[in-house]
């Protein structure tokens, strides 16, 4: 009796403990879904918090890889051109495997799979996946992948991979749900460093115009104005170079004023043609040019080299087309820089616009003070003739006459030498009034335009154009009679580059520096040929004599010849 009992206990214990297990199980995972969701919580959260768009997306990584416990996550940030990534953020990679594997995919394969279709992609087995084509050299072994695309306001702003869940299992639909949540709320925390990133940049632009506005207004020095521009944009823009080019009167070209950052000597007095350089291309064309890269970019002359590390740059317009364009600014960053994206030019194009206005409010406020000057100046010339000269001339005429009555030669000879000196006085003072109503000279009439016009017009005999840069106050430090010499001596010296030098490139470049003149050109021709005529080099050397200055004549190492020419110039009383 006691065997045939002992099964009917036996089978409902076993189901109990069977129901128990299950129990537990069911337990054990609602648990493990309360912690998951905890987990998510946590991780969306902590993403939420950053402002800083760098650190968001590292937190985002960081948190994708722990929610689904995977070995290796990474961000990719999809480009301006929507089919290549332009970041990559990776977490469980070392530095020394970094270096090994190389530069950071650019979205194809697998990767690009999901740049193609922004939809969630599970993969068991990435070697099998029609779109793999292997790792490369140095590559830590991936067998699982799971990927999810990162919307920000509608638009696809990047993808998350995550690759090799631990205990060598697959990814499952959990992970991928749990993944696809913490993307919608990574997209709302980019989108929110973003705007707040945007803020600061625009308020750093709003002080800076104000800066300027400031310095213009409080009758600052023009070449600390243009400095401050170049100085903001490039800080503000995280740029290497910034420049800032100004037309020059009478002819059609900039000069490089201002240059600031990377290899600014090079680029500081350059003559830029308004249609071969993209700060002329953005003067003429009032708008914005751009370059991906102004090493290799066709628009910009090679000669003389300046842009040395550099590659994506702006040039933008100060100024519109309606007020009319006052100069252009560029700033270029360095070679593995970020290209320039429409909302940065933008900005940058604002501020342009801005600092034009200030100039033009400065401009004619200083044009209200010349004509009070002027108007001043003709009051005292009016006052000098109808006052002085008159008296001067009553006095003359009154000494003339009283001469007659004078029988004492000598007083009768110093009363006619005072009319004498008095007549002298009157032609001083009507030089005088002269002057005071002078008007300045024409346009273009300046040194500058004029090497720029003689260098133009040599061009078409070259058969290239020649760079030119000027430095100092080439149009008010040098006196009209010297501006002369250094025309005929450029003039001259292009011509024997023409005839004799068999060159491809020329180089001008004029300093003044308040005590001397100086222009040097220079070619990368055959040199100076021996028994030839040097008539014109004689005659160049007889003008710097002629005025106390020096000729030399080199061949630099590189080749060519180099002709130098200075004389000093006048000191100031």
């Amino acid at each position: 009796m006691d065997g045939t009992e002992e099964p009917r206990v036996r089978l409902p214990q076993l189901k109990l403990d069977e129901l128990l297990e299950e129990l537990q199980a069911r337990i054990n995972a609602v648990r493990g879904t309360q912690d998951r969701v905890h987990s998510l919580l946590e991780a969306v959260l902590s993403v939420g918090r950053e402002l800083d768009v760098e650190q968001v997306l590292h937190s985002i990584v960081e948190a994708a890889a722990v929610l689904v416990d995977a070995a290796y996550a990474a961000l990719g940030v999809i480009g301006p051109d929507g089919t290549t990534l332009s970041a990559f953020h990776t977490v469980g990679v070392s530095e020394g495997q970094i270096a090994a594997i190389g530069p950071f995919p650019e979205g194809h394969g697998i990767l690009g799979e999901l740049i193609r279709h922004p939809q969630p992609l599970r993969i068991p087995e990435i070697s099998q996946h029609h779109a793999s084509y292997g790792f490369p050299p140095g590559h830590p072994p991936m067998k699982s992948f799971l990927g999810v695309p990162i919307r920000v306001r509608d638009q696809v702003f990047g993808n998350l991979y995550l690759t090799e869940k631990r205990g060598g299992v697959e990814f499952d639909e959990e992970d991928e749900s749990v993944l696809s949540t913490l993307a919608v709320a990574a997209g709302v925390a980019i989108d929110n460093a973003r705007l707040y990133e945007d803020a600061r940049l625009r308020e750093r632009w709003q002080r800076a115009n104000a800066e300027i506005s400031h310095s213009l207004m409080s009758g600052s020095d023009r070449a600390e104005s243009l400095g401050l521009i170049a100085e903001r944009a490039r800080e503000i823009s995280g740029s290497a170079l910034a420049a800032v080019a100004m037309p020059m009167e009478g002819t059609k070209s900039l000069t490089v004023e201002i240059a600031v950052g990377v290899d600014a000597e090079a680029h500081r007095g350059l003559v830029l043609p308004m249609g071969e350089s993209l700060m002329g291309l953005a003067y003429t064309a009032t708008a914005p040019v751009t370059s991906g890269d102004v090493i290799h970019d066709a628009r910009i002359t090679s000669e003389p080299p300046r842009f040395e590390g550099l590659g994506p740059a702006v040039a933008v317009p100060i100024g519109t087309g309606e007020s009319g364009v006052r100069g252009v600014v560029l700033v270029a960053r360095e070679a593995d820089g970020p290209v320039f994206l429409q909302k940065e030019t933008e900005l940058l194009q604002g501020f342009a616009a801005q600092a034009a206005i200030a100039m033009e409010l400065a401009d004619r406020r200083q044009d209200a003070q010349q004509i009070a000057l002027l108007e001043d100046r003709d009051r005292i010339a009016r006052d000098l003739h109808d006052l002085a000269i008159q008296r001067l001339f009553a006095t003359g005429m009154t000494l003339q006459s009283a001469g007659r009555f004078i029988e004492h030669p000598e007083a009768s000879e110093r009363v006619l030498r005072a009319v004498d000196d008095l007549d002298e006085t009157i032609k001083i003072i009507r030089s005088t009034i002269f002057g005071l109503r002078a008007r300045t000279g024409t346009a273009g009439s300046g040194l500058r335009a004029r090497v720029v016009r003689a260098t133009g017009e040599a061009t078409p005999v070259l058969g290239f154009a020649p760079s030119v840069r000027m430095e100092g106050l080439v149009d008010t430090d040098v006196p009209p009679e010297i501006a002369e010499h250094v025309v005929a001596v450029l003039t001259e010296a292009l011509i024997n580059i023409a005839r004799h030098a068999h060159a491809d490139r020329a180089q001008v470049v004029l300093t003044a520096d308040g005590r001397e003149v100086r222009l040097r050109v220079s070619d990368n021709g055959v040199g100076i040929p021996s028994g030839g005529r040097r008539s014109g080099l004689l005659n160049m050397a007889d003008r710097a004599e002629d005025l106390g200055g020096g000729f030399e004549v080199t061949g630099p190492e590189g080749g060519g010849t180099a002709l130098d020419w200075h004389v000093p110039l006048p000191v100031a009383e």
